[in-house]
């Protein structure tokens, strides 16, 4: 007795781009709250010209948020004050280059 494959219906190109959300990964500044116990990783990639890069980032709920060195080197020096320090929020003014970042404790 042979079983016949269901036959699923394909999407179109049109249907597939209309709902395509480029992968992205988020910015640690999008989290209220930051645990300092979180697991930080770090990944190379490729921008659009071929050239590596790499950066650091934490995993929350599935999503990546980016962590940025600035904030790495304030939560240091936060630490070495309040090395008991359980969270803190990060947060940012400017864009590019020209982004400055500031890490709250929460505690």
């Amino acid at each position: 007795m042979k079983k016949e494959a269901t036959k699923n219906k394909m999407a179109t190109i049109k249907d597939t781009a209309a709902n395509y959300t480029p992968k992205t990964v988020k910015n640690i500044t999008e989290l209220k709250t930051v645990s300092v116990g979180l697991d930080i990783k770090n990944i190379i990639e490729k921008d659009m010209e071929g050239k590596e890069y790499s950066y650091n980032y934490i995993e929350v709920n599935g999503e990546k948020y980016r962590v940025p060195a600035m904030v790495l080197s304030n939560l240091k020096a936060i630490l070495q004050v309040k090395p008991s320090l359980m969270n803190f929020a990060v947060t940012k003014q400017g864009e590019g280059k020209n982004t400055k970042y500031q890490v709250i404790p929460l505690d």
